[in-house]
């Protein structure tokens, strides 16, 4: 299956246009069955009735199979107990629910995993997961590349292939959740297996009814992966309404940042149809360094932008906007660049911190990181104005998969060399 690639007018407003054949959030398939990944439970029950079941059935069906997939993760119809025997092979015939594929797993020396996933019509792209002490937070991709080509970003380099769907958006959430074993286990779902190159045993006695979101690995979710958000609004919206929805993945929206690089006209509507945090890629203080290193800004400038993060609904001290900030040497780091810095958050009055993230190096960028001298510098005059100011530890570098690195490893892998680290795996697995 071979999709084209999006049309694009210019480098800093791209249309975002859904990828042709997608109806109704549906992914086609080859096999012609429908994948209910990423659908509400409304749509399940619209689907089940187009395919023979009458309303009231269809409507106890759709939510008997809504709180299978997104409660217990599973991937087949044949576990679903409360459904019965006759009627699995039946939703098995016409209905599948789905999974990016993965193409290959790696893991940093730090902890860090990045996975290289794949849509149904072969394209590829990445997620990333940061395990820390106290949280877990799985780094989503909501487009097939880029096109804001943000100068120090390695993903900026790629071409916007298309959109992921809704159902490729929770799916990289449900990738993870099986990777780390973190769905639910009773006696009606003992299964044994490996999942994206990690063993775990889901044998257990605990009750499904005993399933709260205490104690997983996985708590936090941020839409910084591949593509921006915004240019994908409404396939990030019906995704995230899913992984917050409390009969769904049930991640409450405090725990879910969506990070734009400053597309004015959608953050509104972000803060009114999704209600997540807010995260803003800054990274300059004056119109002619974000012009040169973020070039959205020569559409949305700095000024509207910040009006814009001022008039974000739902934003407080409770719940502060952060604004990432790459050090980058001798183009943001000075001591005026801090000072001016914190002036234009006080002057719009915003509730705000700043992630100072130390430039993470790729082959011909045209940047060096600030030194950690200059960095811890400009950290504590921000600071001093009472603004938090943490400085980022990188994370994955060594798998490329630190912020501003994802690049598909496809670009950087033969395909006959993606085939044989395929069968390693599939013999790995026995």
């Amino acid at each position: 299956m071979h999709t084209p690639l999006m049309p694009i007018p210019g480098h800093t407003d791209p249309v975002p246009v859904s990828r042709p054949g997608l109806v109704d959030g549906v992914t086609p398939r080859e096999d012609g069955r429908v994948d209910l990944m990423g659908l509400p439970k409304k749509r399940i029950a619209e689907l089940f009735e187009e395919a023979g079941l009458d309303a009231k059935a269809a409507k106890l069906r759709a939510k008997q199979v809504f709180h299978w997939l997104y409660h217990r993760g599973v991937t087949e119809f044949e576990p679903m107990t409360d459904i019965a025997k006759t009627m699995r092979p039946w939703l098995t015939e016409r209905f599948v629910i789905g999974r990016p594929e993965i193409v290959e797993a790696q893991v940093s020396t730090d902890g860090t995993r990045k996975w290289l996933l794949r849509t149904a019509d072969k394209h590829d792209f990445e997620m990333v997961f940061i395990p820390d002490a106290d949280r877990g937070t799985l780094c989503v991709s909501s487009q097939v590349g880029c096109t804001l080509n943000c100068r120090f970003c390695h993903t900026g380099t790629m071409r916007l292939v298309r959109n992921l769907t809704p159902g490729e958006i929770v799916g990289q959430v449900m990738l993870a959740r099986d990777a780390l074993g973190e769905w639910p286990k009773g006696a009606n779902d003992t299964r044994t297996g490996t999942m994206a190159g990690l063993d775990f045993d889901e044998e257990t006695e605990e009750a499904a009814s005993a399933y709260t979101s205490d104690g997983r690995l996985l708590t936090n979710i941020v839409m910084m992966g591949m593509g921006e958000p915004l240019y994908n609004f409404d396939n990030v919206r019906d995704a995230l309404k899913l992984v917050m929805d409390g009969e769904g993945l049930a991640l409450s929206k405090r725990r879910i940042t969506l990070s734009t690089s400053g597309v004015v006209p959608m953050m509104a509507r972000a803060g009114e149809e999704i209600g997540v945090n807010l995260a803003v890629s800054l990274h300059a203080v004056n119109k002619d360094v974000r012009d040169e290193i973020v070039p959205i800004n020569r559409k949305y400038g700095l000024e509207e932008l910040l009006q814009a993060c001022a008039d974000y609904p739902g934003a407080s001290n409770a719940r502060r906007i952060t604004f990432e900030y790459v050090m980058l040497k001798d183009k943001n780091d000075s001591d005026a660049d801090a000072r001016e810095l914190v002036r234009l958050i006080k002057q719009y009055k915003l509730p705000a911190k700043v992630n100072l993230i130390p430039f993470n190096p790729w082959d011909g960028a045209a940047y060096e990181c600030s030194t950690p001298d200059r960095i811890k510098r400009f950290a504590e005059i921000v600071f001093a104005a009472g603004i938090s100011a943490p400085v980022r530890t990188p994370r994955g570098r060594d798998i490329d998969a630190a912020c501003g690195q994802l690049k598909t490893a496809a670009e950087k892998k033969s395909r006959a060399e993606l085939d044989r680290l395929a069968e390693e795996k599939l013999a790995a697995l026995g």
